[in-house]
């Protein structure tokens, strides 16, 4: 927004300003109830046509629902209790929405649905549809109706579906609970920072302006495709974090000029002219960070960048916009002398200087230190997510532990194998070698069951056979799941068959997501370094800073996945945290933790830059104008960073691990950044640099100049 029309209609911005976030916050809150829910799933891939084929041509699929039924007394193959499991497999089969229902009293009594003991046993359905129609459609009624407890047998319900229906719930409590939390918090510290409490109210209104907006826009993004419910967290988050560093790095600005004695218009016009510049350059930054996760073909990831753009396109015209106008008529009440002054003398400039003059110890320190906390990150183990990102108290966590405690094998989480054009006589040679495959321990096709290469006594399974096509259920042990899953589904694969088959089931989705996620880890590496590259080149002329700070940025994000690493994958902190281990991460996560940190650094280093920059303008001193620069930049900075990294710290407090990951990789990767990369490692490199900070060829420092950017200014 022009800085004359907000300083000539401030009153009207403010107003208008105002009704706009409520319209948005009422669009907003029908934004929620309109995002789609996801499952860990890659279009197009092997496993999603053997899950199209099975549901097609066998009227079956992956049981996304299981029930746990325990015997009250004896076993599971007692009278009453079989009577039990049967009338029960034939009421879950006839629930509304159910595909197909099966279970150990129905299937000539396998041992892979009956548990050690012979005291629980499963009962398992196939819900058809996408996770919308089953989650929030099917489930909600399923599971209280199927929970319940008699005389003869006790039963808990479960599924992949219910588990991360209850990992939405959850998540969706601890983002609510975390908010009421932040909120307060963020407006203490900001009251903390300025002493003025008027201008702490109309940073966190940027925040809140940021959150409504971003919701609003999703809500036409909504219209045109899918968005997950994830992408809401985002905004929240995200929200909050960049409104409010906006937010402190134009009132920073806007003190300085009236200390310079400008009066309340002109010191408006100014700050927008100098430090909104600057705030649209790291909002190109952030949004392009995040718009590289468009190269994802899942709409999971899709979804966070829809949400991460959406944000930062609101959060910039609150701080640009909303933001001036209110300095308009606050005036005076948001300066204060004093602590909020920018001072010259100080310690960051103390401590730049002493870097610049002693640039290889205490450069070579901090990236010590730096590459230390990363260490962890070189034994890191991508793999599947389970029942294990719930707290030990969720209903479906504990009827899973009894399952692993119980049972030596998982059915629900068998792999299938699907021949269209298969025939069912040819299944058994089949059906014999994928039995002989480590870790598998029965393989039951229309040929019959086979376990170590020999066929298991009983009859042969009609459910396998169809009038055109096969398909087989290769049942694994649980620790062989656990261990390595995607090895597992590697090895059937390679398996020879008789006749075209898909390998599909629960694991291959869930392998082929995560091969699909890590494979174009590079393109997404490449893609991020080459767009923040290019806008900070327009921001500087120079080729050296931009590459000089993704190098930063990238040993700033070694510390994050260091702690993931160590923390999450390995358990350190587990007890305090309240999580379990599994020995492996999630890949999704990290990468969206990826892309909004990269985006978040490179934030603060437009910030530093651009009054580095301002000093070297200024001065021609490559030297002198590194401190100089620093000490006008870094207070924000750190001021911005440390109510950034409480922010994210408060969602570590979650009870779902993937949101107890986010904070606490956030909040550390902001504090390092701010500290040892911005205070340490970025004067380090620049005195080593000297001059060379601001080269670049001459064809493209004509290209610069014809762009006709001018400098920026905090």
């Amino acid at each position: 927004m022009p800085a004359g029309i907000v300083v000539r209609r401030a009153g009207w911005v403010v107003v208008v300003s105002a009704l706009i976030t409520l319209v948005a916050g009422v669009v907003g809150a029908g934004t929620i109830g309109a995002l789609s829910l996801n499952r860990f799933e890659a279009p197009g891939s092997e496993s999603a046509r053997a899950r199209d084929d099975l549901a097609r041509l066998f009227r079956t699929g992956s049981p996304n629902v299981a029930l746990l039924v325990t015997a009250r007394q004896g076993t599971v193959d007692s009278g009453p209790v079989e009577a039990a499991g049967r009338a029960l497999t034939r009421e879950l089969a006839a629930y509304p929405g159910v595909g197909d229902a099966w279970s150990y009293w129905t299937r000539d009594a396998p041992a892979t649905l009956r548990s050690g003991d012979g005291r629980q046993a499963m009962v398992l359905a196939w819900v058809p549809g996408d996770a919308d129609r089953v989650r929030r459609a099917v489930l909600p009624a399923l599971t209280p109706r199927f929970t319940r407890s008699d005389a003869v047998i006790d039963v808990r319900a479960g599924g992949s579906d219910e588990v991360f229906r209850a990992v939405m719930e959850q998540a969706r409590q601890d983002f609510v609970r975390a908010e009421l939390v932040v909120l307060p918090m963020v407006l203490l510290l900001l009251w903390l920072v300025y002493r003025r409490l008027a201008a702490a109210l109309v940073t966190l209104g940027v925040g809140i302006f940021a959150v409504a907006g971003s919701l609003a826009l999703l809500r036409g993004v909504v219209l045109l495709t899918e968005v997950s419910t994830f992408a809401s967290n985002i905004a929240l988050v995200m929200g909050v974090g960049l409104g409010v560093d906006y937010g402190l790095f134009v009132i920073f600005r806007f003190r300085e000029e009236l200390r310079r004695g400008l009066p309340v218009p002109e010191a408006v016009t100014r700050t927008v002219r100098t430090a909104g510049r600057t705030v649209l350059f790291s909002g190109v930054t952030v949004a392009a960070s995040l718009s590289v996760l468009f190269a994802f073909p899942f709409p999971f990831l899709r979804s966070f960048a829809y949400a991460g753009v959406a944000v930062v396109v609101a959060a910039v015209i609150g701080a640009t916009g909303v933001l001036p106008a209110a300095l308009v008529l606050l005036g005076h009440a948001v300066a204060r002398a004093g602590s909020a002054r920018v001072e010259r003398r100080g310690f960051w400039h103390g401590l730049a200087l002493r870097v610049v003059r002693r640039p290889l110890a205490f450069g070579g320190a901090a990236l010590a230190v730096v590459l230390l906390l990363g260490s962890p990150f070189l034994g890191v183990r991508f793999g599947l997510p389970d029942d294990r990102v719930l707290p030990s108290s969720a209903p479906v966590r504990q009827m899973y532990d009894q399952v692993r405690a119980g049972f030596s094998q998982e059915e629900a989480d068998a792999v299938h194998v699907v021949a269209p054009e298969g025939n069912a006589a040819q299944a058994g040679p089949y059906a014999a070698a994928l039995s002989r495959v480590e870790g598998v321990v029965r393989v039951d096709s229309a040929a019959g069951s086979y376990a170590a290469g020999r066929p298991v006594p009983g009859p042969a399974d009609t459910r396998f056979a169809a009038a055109r096509g096969t398909w087989l259920s290769v049942v694994a042990a649980s620790d062989r799941l656990d261990a390595d899953a995607s090895g597992l589904v590697r090895r059937v694969r390679a398996v020879p068959a008789p006749f075209a088959v898909e390998v599909g089931g629960y694991p291959a989705e869930l392998t082929d997501y995560r091969d699909g996620v890590t494979a174009r880890l590079p393109l997404i590496g490449l893609l991020i370094v080459l767009v923040t590259f290019a806008v900070l080149f327009v921001m500087t002329g120079s080729v050296v800073a931009p590459l000089k700070a993704s190098a930063l940025n990238l040993l700033s994000l070694s510390v994050m996945f260091g702690a993931l690493v160590f923390v999450f994958q390995d358990g350190h902190l587990s007890e305090l945290l309240g999580f379990t281990p599994t020995g492996s991460i999630e890949p999704s996560i990290p990468i969206l933790m990826f892309c909004v940190a990269y985006g978040l650094s490179m934030d603060y280093e437009v910030f530093l830059l651009a009054r580095i920059k301002e000093e070297w303008d200024q001065t021609g001193d490559a030297v002198a104008s590194v401190p100089a620069g620093i000490a006008r930049s870094a207070p924000l900075v750190t001021a911005a960073a440390a109510i950034l990294a409480a922010s994210f710290a408060a969602y570590a407090t979650g009870r779902v691990v993937f949101l107890q990951q986010l904070g606490v990789g956030m909040a550390l990767t902001v504090a390092v950044d701010a500290t040892l990369i911005r205070g340490v490692l970025v004067p380090a490199l620049m005195r080593l640099a000297g001059p060379a900070n601001w080269w670049a060829p001459a064809r493209l420092r004509r290209l610069h100049r014809r762009l006709g950017v001018s400098r920026c200014e905090t």
